[in-house]
């Protein structure tokens, strides 16, 4: 069994620099993809920004007790 050549054809993709049209697709409808996204998630988006939203305003809570207390 020996080896037979096999002919390969490449594909090459280019995108023109007066083409202006490539990432239509993306912005298409944006609004309506982020509220589903947010209505079918809205459960783990409250358990994901509750904590840090809760940590982020104790830190400054304490930051500004602890800069206000030698005042007193």
């Amino acid at each position: 069994m020996g080896k037979q050549p096999v002919k390969l054809k490449a594909v090459v993709f280019a995108l023109s620099p007066f083409q202006q049209k490539i990432m239509t697709g993306l912005w298409k409808d944006l609004p309506e993809k982020i509220h589903h996204k947010v209505s079918e998630n809205w459960i783990s988006t409250i358990l994901l920004l509750a904590p840090v939203i809760g940590t982020y305003s104790y830190a400054q809570h304490y930051q500004e007790k602890e800069k206000l207390e030698h005042r007193f």
